[in-house]
């Protein structure tokens, strides 16, 4: 059963690398399309990258991801070798990752609420007058069609994977 936990790690570790590697090669692309977005809206073009707001592969986008991804390759490697703290970490370790997966899929599902709520915070009436809804199409449109289903083949491999390294450790 270790061999298969370890199989659904190196699953999930090449899902989570999956996002940041779109995101280097056709990010440019969508933040160009959110610039000219704000431009069509009057919007000084600079806001994005005065408020941290990044569509490519850059800061938390690849080290986070990065760092889950080397994690259950690391947990992975301990149960393909039959280390005595298999267990244990995958308990840990696929756990912590089904719940930043909840989270991660929540912010997905509330990014225009969130991105709102965000500038509105900031109270910079440039930021306020943005139609985020608009402004976060246009990124997306950045990027190709075959993104979105691959980030919900990310999810679905995420979660089903972690939860089945968990029944075959639990059953080990």
């Amino acid at each position: 059963m270790n061999a298969f936990a370890a199989v659904m790690q190196l699953l999930v570790a090449t899902a989570f690398v999956s996002i940041p590697l779109v995101r280097h090669r056709y990010g440019s692309t969508a933040m160009a399309a959110a610039q000219a977005e704000l431009t069509r809206q009057g919007v000084r073009t600079t806001v994005l990258d005065e408020n941290g707001m990044r569509f490519d592969a850059g800061g938390h986008e690849t080290w986070a991801p990065v760092s889950i991804a080397a994690v259950m390759a690391a947990t992975a490697a301990v149960n393909l070798f039959g280390g005595s703290w298999a267990e244990p970490l995958t308990w840990i370790f696929q756990t912590i990752v089904l719940l930043i997966n909840c989270v991660i899929l929540y912010s997905q599902l509330t990014a225009t609420k969130s991105v709102q709520a965000a500038f509105q915070r900031k109270g910079d009436p440039m930021l306020a007058r943005i139609d985020v809804p608009a402004l976060l199409k246009a990124a997306e449109d950045g990027f190709p069609s075959w993104t979105w289903t691959l980030q919900n083949v990310r999810h679905t491999v995420v979660f089903g994977a972690s939860i089945l390294a968990l029944a075959a450790t639990a059953l080990a």
